[in-house]
């Protein structure tokens, strides 16, 4: 008799719980959610005050706003913004970032970089554009607490500030691109780039992320080249994704691509005169054939 009585308060304790749970998110999503709407004027954090936008005639493209800070520490920089122009029949090779900044292994931040003929490297990375005085969680990314952000930047910025200023753990991995495959992703992300300089969108923690948002693009091109999957979610296990789909090249299995694909520590070793984006690579495997 008596664990039937613990058992009733028990089942009366859980709705309980459960009816205030559901109200909290009810009451957020009426009060925070629903009435909001992504802006495009806000007042900016410095890294992603400029809104990039691409002018593209034929295989010419010129891309503004393009992030080239010089990096001390996270908090000293010099602030600049460049405007590029590259030639999309041009590409040499296309680069997956993986940038894991955090001891969990799957928390980690995804990126693409296009490597061209004449030896400029541009970066994309979908992140969060933060308001000054905001600072990221994945909590409130549930929330539209965040407008996505597409940042177009060098190499040099993006990648030496994840190197050697944060001193994360970097993988750069050579894509496997059928012909006209990188072309194609590059036009699909500057197109992304004007739809979201034109019509902000919100970031989410869950749906639309550095790499899910990568994933959309790629399967933009290529429908259903990437399948659904939790490695999508958890960015940090997106290298063992895209060596299995054969995104990216094989250099020595899994465990050998991973060894072979980290720069982190090479980059350390830059001295600031060679060229950062051909000194990163220096060690890499070669194009295979």
């Amino acid at each position: 008799m008596e664990w039937g009585i613990i058992l009733k308060w028990t089942l009366y304790l859980v709705c309980v719980l459960a009816i205030i749970f559901a109200s909290r998110l009810m009451w957020i999503w009426w009060t925070r959610v629903r009435t909001e709407a992504p802006q495009l004027n806000r007042e900016w954090v410095a890294d992603c005050r400029g809104l990039g936008t691409a002018t593209i005639d034929g295989p010419e493209i010129v891309i503004k706003d393009v992030r080239d800070f010089k990096w001390r520490t996270s908090r000293d920089f010099d602030e600049k913004w460049i405007e590029v122009s590259v030639n999309a029949d041009s590409i040499k090779d296309v680069w997956f970032v993986i940038d894991h900044f955090h001891k969990i292994k799957g928390l980690a931040h995804t990126m693409i970089s296009f490597e061209f003929e004449d030896g400029q490297v541009i970066t994309f990375s979908f992140e969060t554009r933060r308001e000054i005085g905001e600072r990221y969680h994945p909590w409130d990314g549930m929330w539209r607490a965040y407008e996505l952000y597409l940042l177009v930047a060098t190499e040099r910025d993006a990648l030496h500030l994840r190197t050697n200023v944060r001193h994360h753990k970097v993988h750069l991995f050579r894509a496997q691109t059928p012909p006209g495959k990188d072309k194609a992703l590059l036009l699909a992300l500057l197109a992304r780039l004007n739809q979201i300089a034109e019509r902000p969108e919100w970031y989410h923690t869950l749906f639309s992320t550095c790499t899910t948002s990568i994933v959309d693009q790629v399967n933009l091109i290529t429908p259903g080249r990437i399948p659904k999957m939790w490695r999508t979610l958890l960015p940090g296990h997106s290298g063992k994704a895209a060596w299995k789909l054969k995104l990216i090249e094989d250099w020595g299995g899994f465990e050998g691509t991973m060894i072979a694909s980290r720069i982190d520590e090479k980059a350390c070793d830059w001295d600031e005169k060679e060229e950062y984006s051909l000194h990163i690579r220096r060690h890499l495997p070669p194009r295979s054939s």
